[in-house]
């Protein structure tokens, strides 16, 4: 799990850790470093850089993403940042010490976030490979290993649709699945096969191809539900383990925290846009609707702010880092103003807070649009916000009962499980360590061509053999016709 974003870690962490509990011998190369790690929990360090560094671009203002298309957040900083963080992660000196030492594991866990060189040490330590996902379905690998796509229901992963069952959005979901799946195969993992053999070489031979790799993972453990996600067909093994990081959690909030909620008499509005998003970075207009909404509220109002340039307000309680889970937690939290990334929103589904959801980029819309249709969220617009939309959305949230009823309901049904998310991730990890890869449980149609899983060369026979029928009996028909008339002809001209 290399990949230097708080909010990845955050929900891979602990599915590590666990293995390490259960007395696995664990190797991680992480991009975070845990400073309580158990002695079993080895940590190979990333060098430590953001995204933009090693895409080589200035951080931009994240808010101006707003209304970015799906296609250039991939060109931007999908396939950028997926090149520039494989190759991050495999020039990093701790990385490149790890790789030469002779090693023997017995699984490889990839996080599957545009890092495929990383899936090559399944290969490479001749071990069963499982996959993890941050952010719910994968299209692209569903394809590769023959799920059904469901593309009338189920939304490409990035993309960005505002009625995702009209005629227009359905026809939008599957040119996105397309292009997204021929750049990403045709293009794509041939940059990252170019790292695989610049940073991994002398692998033995012969060396499969990273989408062989992909075809063949023996798991692929996917961050959704379907209490929350829109429910599909899967393969068994697909399986769903939405609030992993949910599922223990023994951290508390600061005693200085603890005391702020716990006095909140009339309760508290937590805003915090995630940990990509900065709160410090909004446009000074969208700010001052924020405060001045703000100045008007009983309410306590605890938000993520990364800098000290806000003024000091009654009401108004600012820290540049959060402990979200744990706040979200407490019973005095009324309402989570969002920018609707997953793990901020399984959070609040988890411990039953409505959410106002401000959407940025990637899949922060579909995620917002699932909670308001569930009935304990709403959608507010970047363009929208203004003082009176902002006030009038938290004062329908904080009045209307019928949204914390919703969250609550989504709660119970949300945990109601046989076991717990983690508990289900170590059981099909442990699983595949029992069954040395569990090769039966892979999709035999992953073996074949596109055209025979589609079953399109039966359908043309079948086509085929019913246009040779028909044309037959049409030709046939004519014939007869014609002999028919033949002696009408006769008699007309004996008669003549």
């Amino acid at each position: 799990m290399p990949f230097t974003s708080k909010s990845h870690h955050i929900m891979l962490k602990p599915i590590g850790l666990e293995l390490a509990r259960r007395g696995h011998n664990v190797t991680v190369i992480t991009g975070f470093r845990d400073k309580n790690a158990p002695a079993n929990y080895r940590q190979i360090q990333v060098d430590q850089k953001e995204i933009w560094d090693v895409i080589g671009t200035k951080r931009p203002n994240v808010f101006d993403m707003v209304g970015v298309s799906t296609e250039e957040f991939h060109n931007m900083i999908l396939w950028r940042g997926g090149l520039g963080f494989t190759n991050l992660t495999l020039n990093s000196a701790e990385v490149k010490s790890f790789l030469a030492e002779d090693n023997k594991f017995d699984l490889v866990i990839c996080e599957q976030f545009f890092q495929e060189a990383m899936n090559i040490l399944a290969h490479k330590y001749k071990a069963p490979l499982v996959l993890v996902t941050t952010f719910g379905n994968c299209m692209r690998h569903n394809i590769m290993i023959r799920n059904p796509l469901q593309l009338a229901t189920v939304i490409s992963e990035f993309l960005e649709v505002r009625n995702p069952t009209s005629f227009f959005a359905r026809l939008r979901n599957v040119y996105f699945t397309v292009y997204e799946y021929v750049w990403w195969r045709y293009w794509y993992l041939e940059e990252q096969e170019k790292l695989v053999r610049k940073y991994i070489p002398n692998l033995e031979e012969p060396v499969p191809t990273l989408l062989e790799m992909q075809k063949n993972a023996s798991l692929i453990l996917i961050n959704g539900h379907f209490s929350f996600d829109t429910p599909a067909a899967y393969l068994p093994n697909i399986i769903e383990i939405g609030g992993v990081h949910l599922s223990k959690s023994d951290t508390k909030l600061p005693a200085d925290l603890q005391n702020i909620l716990d006095e909140a008499k009339h309760g508290v509005i937590y805003i915090n846009f995630g940990s990509n998003v900065r709160s410090a970075e909004l446009p000074l207009e969208k700010r001052n609707v924020f405060l001045n909404v703000i100045k008007k509220l009983k309410q306590t109002v605890v938000w993520k702010w990364e800098d000290d340039s806000l003024d000091k307000m009654d009401n108004l309680v600012v820290r540049k880092w959060l402990p979200q889970k744990e706040i979200l937690s407490h019973p005095n939290i009324k309402v989570f103003i969002s920018h609707g990334g997953l793990i901020g929103t399984q959070e609040a589904i988890f411990h039953g807070v409505p959410i106002i959801g401000v959407p940025i980029y990637a899949d922060q819309y579909n995620n917002l649009l699932q909670a308001e249709e569930c009935g304990f969220g709403k959608i507010l617009e970047f363009k929208d916000i203004t003082e009176q939309n902002l006030d009038n959305y938290l004062r329908e949230l904080l009045t209307n009962n019928t949204y914390r009823d919703k969250a609550k309901e989504m709660s119970i049904r949300f945990k109601d499980r046989p076991t717990t998310a983690l508990d289900t991730a170590m059981y099909w990890i442990e699983y595949i360590l029992r069954h040395n890869g569990a090769s039966f449980m892979k999709n035999p149609a992953r073996k074949l061509h596109w055209i025979q899983y589609a079953m399109l060369d039966v359908y043309g026979f079948i086509l085929a053999v019913v246009l040779t029928i028909f044309y037959t009996i049409y030709k046939l028909s004519s014939f007869i016709l014609h002999k028919l008339k033949a002696p009408e002809r006769v008699i007309r001209k004996k008669f003549d």
